[in-house]
């Protein structure tokens, strides 16, 4: 089988470190959890952070942007490409989205954060035998800004939602489930499942709406399109300093829903926020 190449050179603008044209790493995506026999599968909290490559070199963006980490938040990272999140803990999203995407990074804001692994992209083997390949790479490591996250073994999806309710009850997002034989594919795939209360997806903006009442002379709603083209109207979630500078035209957002219509557009369709992960310019 052909594999995707793991990770590729930057070229980074001249008297920058703002990447041009990178293209986006292989990441491995996960689908909506149905029912699975959980017994087959490690459980992780969903982390409330920004997806993050370590290509051995450097941190780069699900985007294919280099994040502009200090070189001593990285100097006990090994050369061996990991898969996790820059996280700074529950409900702290958008203080990591700002930290993350400075051009010139803030020293102190970066001491609080940490590069959460949760997989061996460049391994062949299945994701149980990776988790012990990971764990023997962190012995050997010593830096206080790279952890490796929590895999635990359920027995039963009593036990799975018990889980969840847990971390919701501490303000976390959810649950993420790798099947224990899988292989890491960079692609969508059911071998990587997540699970929340409500279900989650991106849409780009395409226009602000006007408000009325006591939204008037605000951002009423969103106007937003799916990746395959669904369009739709997104008007709640939005705090009163949101729906008066609201996301730009263009940019990704994230919403939240619970099942759809017969026309497949998201019922009860919240905003949460903006997918950040692209580094400022300088």
């Amino acid at each position: 089988m052909n594999r995707l190449p793991l990770w590729l050179p930057l070229a980074l603008l001249p008297g920058t470190g703002y990447a041009e044209g990178i293209a986006s790493p292989p990441l491995q995506l996960a689908s909506d959890y149905q029912q699975q026999d959980v017994a087959h599968y490690r459980v992780s909290e969903k982390l409330d952070g920004v997806r993050a490559w370590w290509n051995g070199r450097e941190l780069v963006s699900r985007g294919g942007h280099r994040f502009a980490a200090p070189d001593w938040f990285v100097a006990g990272f090994p050369d061996t490409p990991l898969d996790g999140e820059l996280w700074l803990g529950r409900g702290r999203f958008e203080e990591l989205s700002a930290a993350v995407r400075r051009y010139r990074p803030d020293e102190a804001e970066w001491r609080q954060i940490r590069f959460m692994v949760f997989d061996l992209p460049a391994s062949e083997l299945p994701f149980e035998a990776r988790l012990t390949a990971l764990e023997r790479l962190f012995s050997h490591l010593d830096s206080p800004y790279i952890e490796r996250l929590e895999q635990r073994r359920l027995p039963d999806n009593t036990a799975l939602a018990a889980y969840l309710t847990e971390v919701e009850a501490l303000g976390g997002e959810g649950l993420m489930l790798r099947h224990r034989d899988s292989r890491y594919l960079p692609t969508r795939n059911r071998d990587l499942l997540k699970l929340k209360r409500f279900q989650d997806a991106e849409a780009r903006v395409l226009a602000h709406l006007p408000g009325q009442g006591k939204y008037a002379g605000m951002m009423g709603a969103l106007l937003v399109e799916t990746a395959d083209g669904r369009r739709f109207k997104l008007g709640t979630g939005f705090s009163d300093r949101q729906r008066q500078a609201p996301p730009a035209v263009g940019a990704v957002v994230t919403y939240r829903y619970r099942g759809e219509t017969g026309q497949r557009l998201p019922r009860f369709a919240s905003f949460v926020r903006v997918r950040n992960d692209e580094p400022e310019r300088p």
